[in-house]
């Protein structure tokens, strides 16, 4: 498809969605379905019963409180507790009410690509726990990693809750772990969490609720579509539909078309074609077991620490160091 010389394709949004709306299969990044109604439905989607997700990692993070705690504590220093995806901080303010109350130094930085969501965690530390020194910032994963290079002052704690590694696939997530082992010094912990393999219609019952807000979460991309690129995509003909695959872990995300349409992107000069049935990837969700994550972790020049887990076994929180350079 030929781009109109008067379109420009002057931010990654714009560039993003042509690239993946004129590519075969079509496909969508799940990142852009974040603006304040995305962010607000995922808020709704870790309430749900059937998102086992959310309330696994803070079952973990309150049962083994104190022992993650000293394991990030540094020396009388402190450290930087640096939290990649941080959202509304929910199940973070567990560490850090416990962090505050033991009078351990740290600074919390905490960073999304919402601005909304930053926006939105700072405002309510400030008001319910104010001792605590956040210093947030928004950005992608990537972007961030190029900037925790200068953080070597003393010991920092990368954490990445909520299962995000997930969205990656494997030679992804190595690519990404390997540059977050890069930023890391010998004393530095990358913490970690890692949805399990399970029953598989556990997983599809989390990414598919009978009431509709995963669906609506997922759509929610071609409503910002429709809002920022002057698009003319009809919601209603669009099913949110998840498979999941338990010989390879990954459970995907599609919009799929229940009719013949074209869709017409005006800010983009962009027309779009969709055949009856035709899908739109929107998102992956990968679990994992321990082998897995081990292999993970070797190929990305790092090792496992501990991890600590839920009563049912779910989810998994791993800590990670650096593998120590044998010349060394």
């Amino acid at each position: 498809m030929i781009l109109s010389s008067a379109t420009q394709l002057d931010t990654p949004f714009k560039k993003d969605v042509f690239e993946g709306l004129t590519s075969e299969p079509k496909y969508l990044y799940s990142k852009y379905i974040y603006d304040q109604a995305g962010d607000k439905l995922f808020q709704d989607i870790m309430a749900l019963p059937e998102y086992y997700l959310t309330n696994c990692e803070l079952e973990i993070l309150t049962l083994h409180t104190k022992a993650i705690a000293n394991l990030f504590k540094g020396d009388a220093n402190g450290f930087d507790l640096i939290e990649l995806g941080a959202g509304d901080g929910k199940k973070t303010k567990v560490l850090l009410h416990h962090l505050s109350k033991n009078q351990i130094e740290f600074t919390y930085k905490p960073i999304d690509i919402s601005e909304n969501a930053i926006d939105g965690l700072t405002r309510t530390l400030a008001k319910e726990i104010p001792e605590v020194n956040v210093d947030g910032e928004t950005g992608e994963y990537f972007e961030v990693l190029e900037r925790l290079q200068n953080f070597k002052s003393r010991k920092k704690v990368i954490m990445v809750l909520g299962s995000n590694i997930g969205n990656l696939l494997h030679p992804r997530a190595i690519q990404f772990l390997t540059k977050l082992g890069e930023t890391m010094s010998c004393d530095d912990i990358l913490f970690m969490g890692f949805d399990q393999k399970k029953d598989p219609q556990t997983i599809l019952d989390a990414y598919n609720d009978p009431t509709g807000v995963t669906a609506a979460f997922n759509k929610n991309l071609l409503v910002r579509i429709n809002r920022e690129l002057e698009g003319n995509f009809d919601i209603s003909k669009f099913k949110h539909w998840e498979v999941y695959d338990p010989e390879t872990g990954t459970a995907k995300s599609y919009l799929v078309a229940t009719e013949a349409q074209r869709v017409r992107l005006e800010t983009l000069d962009l027309d779009i074609s969709f055949d009856a049935w035709e899908t739109i990837h929107t998102e992956i969700s990968q679990k994992y077991t321990d082998k897995i994550v081990a292999w993970l972790a070797e190929a990305s020049g790092l090792r496992i620490e501990t991890s600590f887990t839920d009563s049912h076994n779910y989810y998994k929180n791993y800590a990670f160091k650096k593998m120590k350079d044998p010349k060394a």
